[in-house]
């Protein structure tokens, strides 16, 4: 039986991390290369990800390749597995991480809903849905060439639950209808690609609550008191549940929405 020190290594395997650059994307970068993966940051701003590429090779002496991806172009989402292939020679693990979010600044997004826009509707569809299906579905001949093809999928509690708009009111903050509404497909799109990957390829999810980003009050102390631990998540937090998902610790788990919400769905 193996170690559970063995069961988290990653070394020789490679993740590939869209929304690389991003907060939560560079978090889960992080589990993944301190556990010995090499990376591929993919990200629609390349300069930051380069930069982020940079300080992750040199803090966990990794190989990390910066890629730069508009994830809803479809024709450069083809190009992602022979870049990959390429560059790697194989691909263990993709996170789906990259997403339109409640904060984004986008015209007619973060507002009322009589106000929200069908263009910016179908453009949160487009990275935070289609390109997810998109992606996945290229990259998974090497996935299957794996033998340890893993998929994590990065959900959302509003994908699962409906919004408390209370915690908006007064603020400049918004929860979008088409954040929801891709959200919540991405969870079911997880367990259609499970039940269709398998046996070789597992496929998960996790649904995570708000993260701070300096918020500041009165959402936060409202955000605050509706959670049961008490605070907002951090990047830190989705760490564990990433690397769990990536490496042997969860061989027998497929199909599976992991929430880590600090108690936000459970009242």
């Amino acid at each position: 039986m193996k170690t559970v020190k063995e069961l988290m290594n990653l070394t020789a395997r490679v993740g590939l991390i869209t929304g690389g650059a991003g907060h939560l994307g560079y978090a889960i970068a992080e589990a993944l290369a301190e556990a010995g993966a090499d990376i591929c940051l993919l990200d629609i701003d390349y300069k930051r990800c380069k930069k982020k590429a940079a300080l992750l090779k040199k803090r966990f002496s990794v190989t990390v390749v910066p890629l730069e991806v508009d994830l809803s172009d479809d024709s450069a989402i083809k190009q992602v597995p022979p870049f990959i292939a390429k560059q790697f020679r194989r691909l263990d693990i993709l996170i789906n991480a990259a997403a339109l979010v409640g904060t984004s600044d986008l015209e007619g997004w973060a507002v009322p809903f009589e106000k929200q826009s069908i263009d910016t509707w179908r453009s949160a569809m487009d990275v935070n849905l289609t390109a997810v299906f998109a992606l996945t579905q290229a990259c998974a001949c090497l996935l299957k060439k794996s033998g340890k093809g893993t998929v994590i999928n990065i959900g959302s509690i509003y994908g699962i639950v409906a919004p408390d708009m209370h915690l908006y009111e007064g603020t400049k903050l918004g929860n979008p209808a088409a954040y929801a509404a891709s959200k919540a497909g991405l969870i079911q799109l997880t367990r259609w690609l499970a039940a269709n990957m398998c046996p070789h390829v597992r496929v998960n999810a996790i649904s995570i609550g708000g993260v701070f980003r300096g918020h500041k009050d009165p959402f936060l102390s409202r955000y605050n008191q509706r959670t049961l631990l008490g605070r907002m998540a951090r990047e830190q937090d989705i760490k564990g549940a990433a690397l769990y998902l990536a490496s042997d610790l969860s061989l027998y788990v497929t199909g599976h929405n992991l929430v880590v919400d600090g108690g936000w769905t459970v009242i």
